[in-house]
């Protein structure tokens, strides 16, 4: 571990369109922002221009409601058209309360709404879906910036989710490549000799949390460089930080 990282904002990134070289669009963005793409910078890129540029975008008016969404929107006072949205994004509902629909999405992440979401979308009737392989769309865009520019990175896709114990979201990685998403310190000992028995740091999650910082939700910034850390290398994915539900004491 690094005692020092640095993490870097990209400015000035346009809006991300269907079929756009996000990629291309990060690297230019970094140039301009006078910071490069260095070996070992792990690059967190938000879920919404992922999505923007696989086309993983609906417009609600295209969207005919079964009677069930119809009746569950009713209920929790929800658009039906979003809701069979939600519906068809999950793999099964966890939990319906007080207007909140979390689901299990067909990835395995337990989120509200199966991530489908509003913000950051033109047009008042426009949601995103989450990428149908978030790990493999952080291969690519890893694959392309390894192509253009000859770097060995690591790329974190982030999505802010709710978390079950504390008040307020985080941004956690859905998409990981180039790196192994968890460092395991079972059976090291600490500086005082104790053995540890189960701390398994999610260090994914915390650099998609990190990146956050200078990211934000309403600044623009939907890319981050952080610089100083270096990776465990590895074929990772960000399937290895969903707990099982055999291991989930709470579903």
């Amino acid at each position: 571990m690094s005692p020092r990282i640095c993490i870097y904002g990209l400015e000035g990134i346009p809006e991300v369109k269907p079929g756009d070289d996000l990629p291309k669009l990060i690297i230019e963005a970094a140039e301009k922002n006078g910071v490069g793409i260095m070996d070992d910078d792990v690059i967190v890129v938000s879920q919404k221009i992922v999505s923007k540029a696989e086309n993983r975008i609906i417009r609600l008016g295209e969207i005919t409601p079964s009677d069930f969404a119809i009746n569950l929107a009713e209920a929790e006072e929800k658009d039906p058209r979003l809701v069979e949205i939600i519906l068809r994004e999950a793999k099964r509902i966890v939990r319906v309360k007080d207007g909140h629909i979390i689901t299990e999405t067909r990835h395995g992440f337990v989120c509200a709404n199966s991530g489908v979401d509003k913000s950051n979308i033109p047009g008042d009737d426009t949601v995103s879906l989450l990428p149908v392989d978030p790990d493999e769309s952080a291969r690519r865009i890893r694959e392309r910036i390894r192509e253009i520019k000859g770097v060995d990175i690591a790329v974190i896709v982030s999505d802010t989710f709710g978390r079950a114990w504390r008040i307020g979201q985080v941004n956690f990685a859905v998409g990981v490549a180039g790196m192994i998403p968890i460092v395991d310190y079972r059976g090291l000992n600490d500086p005082y000799g104790y053995t540890l028995k189960v701390t398994t740091i999610a260090i994914a999650d915390e650099l998609a949390a990190a990146a956050e910082l200078v990211m934000g939700k309403i600044s623009k910034i939907p890319v981050a460089i952080i610089r100083g850390f270096k990776p465990i290398r590895g074929e990772g994915s960000a399937k290895e930080l969903v707990r099982s539900i055999e291991k989930d004491l709470f579903r």
